[in-house]
């Protein structure tokens, strides 16, 4: 039987489990089979080790269970934006008896990268409680991209006693984080200097697509142009890191030039396609993850007319069956869902109507008279599972909108769908055994 746990400890003894059965009125259930598969599936793609994103708490899967699983799946590299994700991470993994890498990295002892560090003066890094200090102590590789960043972390290195691994981060046409070509001279001189003081160990030079989603726009060949540019100009100030990354999940699929030593698998880990447009997650052979449920709280038939919500920007077309639903913006359900948002009860497939409010949302469950008047019974009731998104049944007996699907009627990406789903909706966790060569009893 496939069981699911709410951490990456797994339980002792096989017991019945429902994800409702508590205190919460909604989950998030977590497929982490799935995440392995898709692991594995990109891996074979690449053809090179890869990293695991699992910033923003993984895509908001859950930080800790989803690293586990991919480092299962063969995962070298675990990659995080923030600082303090990092070490969040170095702790999960430290207590999940994860080993610290002494030399290449594996999936028993992966190497973790931050790329957005605090700002913070050369003394303030080296203060014996400064955050830069913690990421040394915790064998955190990280990524600069100007001069101020390259002093903060010399200072805490020469604090420390010890040398940084460090990654430096080029800017090849995003226009977001990276050293610019014109400033890369003087910056690639200082971290020379810096790596022949003992303080910086440059293992890596890397950059982002912006538009690797477009395959055929000739703007990721623009990036590669400016990236092997600012490697010439690295190998003249002396320096040849040996780890070169540029690719996410649309690069390693759209874009086999740029692989090179290392990919990021952002999006992909968890099913969801960098743009339905160009294919499909299901076109790639991916499974999405997370499956967002809810129990039906409350059916009710409302008058013909009658407005639902606030607002009332939606009235019922004729007599109307209507139910609750215990989610709302302050769980991440996106306002623009309103009237808009797909949702499955059952067999049947319908939507949100009215205003997302903060906490609940009003679904429509179809007419509550036929042509003739007649009475008809409501098609769901109390306590049914709701389906907000998930994977889609693949014998058609359920109805189950997509991440693409809610992305599209709310006018954004399947990225922020599922990043965005809110703390207080409960991760639970199926298919465990994937990680239980991390997991501690």
């Amino acid at each position: 039987m496939t069981m699911a746990w709410t951490s990456s400890t797994a339980p002792e003894a096989a017991t019945p489990w429902s994800p409702l059965s508590g205190a919460d009125t909604a989950c998030a259930v977590i497929d982490l089979e799935a995440v392995a598969h898709n692991g594995r599936r990109l891996a074979r793609t690449a053809g090179v080790p890869w990293m695991a994103v699992v910033k923003a708490d993984a895509y908001g899967h859950g930080l800790g269970p989803i690293a586990l699983t991919a480092l299962s799946a063969g995962a070298s590299w675990l990659g995080v934006a923030q600082l303090a994700e990092a070490l969040t991470l170095r702790a999960l993994l430290d207590e999940a008896g994860v080993t610290r890498p002494t030399g290449e990295p594996t999936g028993q002892a992966p190497r973790l990268l931050t790329w957005l560090l605090p700002v913070m003066d050369p003394a303030r890094a080296a203060a014996e409680d400064s955050p830069l200090r913690a990421a040394l102590a915790a064998d955190l590789d990280l990524s600069v991209s100007t001069p101020s960043q390259l002093e903060a972390v010399e200072a805490a290195a020469r604090a420390q006693g010890t040398t940084v691994r460090l990654h430096l981060k080029v800017d090849t046409g995003m226009s977001r984080g990276g050293a610019m070509e014109e400033d890369l001279p003087a910056l690639a001189a200082a971290l020379r200097r810096a790596a022949d003081e003992g303080t910086v160990d440059v293992v890596g030079l890397w950059s982002h697509l912006s538009r690797a989603d477009e395959p055929t726009s000739g703007s990721t060949e623009d990036h590669l142009a400016r990236y092997w540019r600012a490697e010439r100009i690295v190998h003249e100030a002396g320096l040849t890191p040996p780890i070169h990354h540029l690719a996410a999940t649309g690069g390693l699929l759209w874009h086999p030039e740029a692989r090179m030593d290392l990919v990021r698998v952002g999006i992909g880990l968890y099913g969801l396609s960098p743009d339905p447009s160009v294919a499909t997650g299901a076109e790639l052979g991916l499974r999405p993850a997370m499956r967002l449920e809810s129990a039906l709280v409350q059916v009710k038939r409302i008058d013909a007319g009658q407005a639902v919500s606030y607002g009332g920007t939606w009235n019922a077309p004729c007599d109307r069956w209507v139910g609750l639903v215990p989610l709302g913006y302050s769980d991440g359900i996106p306002r623009a869902a309103g009237s808009a948002g797909p949702v499955g009860v059952g067999g049947i497939m319908t939507s949100i109507v009215g205003r997302v409010c903060m906490d609940q949302v009003v679904i429509d469950l179809g007419p509550a008279r036929d042509e003739t008047g007649a009475a008809i019974a409501p098609p769901a009731a109390v306590g049914d599972t709701v389906v907000l998104w998930g994977a889609p049944d693949a014998v058609g007996k359920e109805a189950v909108p997509t991440a693409d699907e809610w992305a599209q009627a709310c006018g954004t990406i399947n990225y922020e769908i599922v990043t965005r789903l809110g703390a207080r909706v409960p991760r639970c966790y199926l298919g465990g055994q994937s990680i239980g060569d991390y997991s501690r009893s």
